[in-house]
């Protein structure tokens, strides 16, 4: 089997789940609680996965590789329009997401106003070096699945 192949494929997968890992991490283990173009972020991760799974089970099929890819680059371009929204480059979305749990007292109203974090999307949470996690995901996504896409192209060229 082409060794290109075998790379586009994990890379395939790996990209995707670690950036849900990392996306989970600052949610759970942090507290950052993720916008409504986070999630859409996290849907194309999401919707990569099985695609990259499935390259392992059919590890000659070069098309479900390149579904993860073209799904992770949709990722990488939403999180570079949210970055862009965060930047303050152009306006995005005027409303705020809640991660609203009704928990013991089954008030919903309490529980959106009381417990659940309102969450902006033109608003970064985090940055490293000026880069919010929009920003690097942008990064990281983009730079996968072009990865992943020239690996594609030169297993194609060793068959």
């Amino acid at each position: 089997m082409a060794p290109d192949l075998s790379r586009a494929r994990l890379l395939a997968l790996l990209v995707p789940a670690a950036l849900l890992g990392g996306a989970y991490t600052s949610q759970y283990g942090f507290g950052l609680f993720p916008c409504e173009m986070c999630w859409w972020q996290r849907y194309a991760h999401f919707a990569a996965l099985p695609f990259a799974l499935l390259a392992f089970a059919l590890p000659k099929a070069r098309w479900p590789i390149a579904l993860a890819a073209l799904a992770i680059a949709v990722s990488g371009l939403i999180g570079g329009y949210h970055a862009g929204v965060e930047y303050g480059w152009w306006e995005g979305f005027t409303t705020c997401t809640s991660a609203v749990q009704l928990g013991g007292s089954g008030d919903p109203l309490d529980a959106i106003m009381n417990k659940a974090p309102l969450v902006s999307c033109d608003q970064a949470q985090w940055t490293l070096f000026g880069i919010s996690l929009a920003g690097f995901n942008f990064a990281i996504s983009l730079g996968g699945a072009l990865l992943v896409a020239a690996l594609l192209r030169r297993s194609a060229k060793e068959s």
